[in-house]
């Protein structure tokens, strides 16, 4: 037998340059002191939340949206969390949250079609309505995307982001990466401040959660969701939890404002914050660190 005979028919295609600023991506992000926390939050209030509204007005909401209206809530509580550096000495902290939400499209590159993630930035996500959020996400998911751009509703024209791609790696970086990570205003405007990813939904098999490699201050990706037993009013009845796994990065924050954070964001979700027919918490679940944060909807 010849050692072609060995390896069976396949097909060769050309490497998109496109993949590129993804590449980029990982490597810098492989240098960031990112430290991951993986919980696991009850959300059928949520989800039932969700469920109702479909069948009362027959529009659908984002599961990925509401998450990520609960997260820029909690950012803005806690701005800490998303603060980006200035150099060695400072630290420039926002109000407004800005959430990089990552979007599956597909592409044609070379007469040959495949997926790439690209980042559509929902700004001043902690003003915004879960509707608005989840309509905005939609709308990004169907939106054209010019050829040649690797970023949903860029502002850039689509020869520069062609040239960028073709450039070798040392010259993408001394030109872009790192004029970005000197500048927080330039960062903020290009990355948003706030990575969300999502890894799947329900799962047949249980839960899951996935370590994402990203550059932003936080990043959080969202699993399967799963149901499990959980226990209500001393009853053990099944209940339906999600995976979710936060990135934060250490060069800016501690590990205390991380857990206020955490605690946060996990009542938030708990009490399906900003959904119309999420049902109240007790108030004794409201107390974070001795404060009465109440969970409007």
């Amino acid at each position: 037998m010849q050692p072609l005979d060995l390896i069976g028919s396949f097909e060769e295609r050309k490497f998109s340059d496109f993949r590129n600023p993804t590449i980029d991506t990982l490597i810098w992000g492989s240098k960031r002191h990112h430290i991951p926390i993986l919980l696991e939050i009850d959300v059928t209030t949520a989800r039932d939340a969700i469920r109702d509204q479909k069948k009362k007005t027959g529009q659908s909401i984002s599961f990925t949206a509401w998450i990520v209206k609960c997260i820029a809530q909690a950012v803005s509580e806690y701005k800490s969390i998303h603060a980006l550096r200035k150099g060695k000495r400072r630290l420039v902290i926002f109000d407004d949250v800005d959430v990089a939400v990552i979007v599956e499209r597909a592409v044609s590159q070379g007469g040959a079609g495949e997926t790439l993630p690209m980042p559509y930035i929902v700004r001043k996500a902690n003003e915004k309505s879960v509707a608005v959020i989840s309509s905005e996400i939609r709308t990004a998911k169907q939106s054209p995307v010019a050829a040649g751009e690797v970023q949903i509703d860029s502002t850039r024209a689509a020869w520069m982001t062609k040239i960028y791609t073709m450039l070798p790696q040392f010259v993408r970086d001394l030109c872009f990466w790192k004029p970005l990570f000197r500048d927080p205003f330039l960062f903020k405007r290009l990355m948003g401040t706030v990575s969300v990813t999502s890894l799947g939904m329900v799962s047949q098999g249980g839960m899951s959660w996935g370590i994402p490699i990203g550059i932003h201050p936080l990043i959080v990706a969202v699993g399967a969701i799963a149901k499990r037993p959980g226990i209500v009013d001393e009853l053990i009845v099944v209940r339906e939890y999600v995976g979710l796994t936060v990135l934060f990065d250490h060069d800016v924050t501690d590990g205390a404002p991380v857990a206020r954070f955490i605690k946060r964001l996990q009542k938030l979700m708990a009490c399906a914050y900003g959904l119309k027919e999420a049902q109240e918490i007790d108030t004794e679940q409201r107390q974070v660190d001795g404060e009465n944060q109440s969970c409007p909807t």
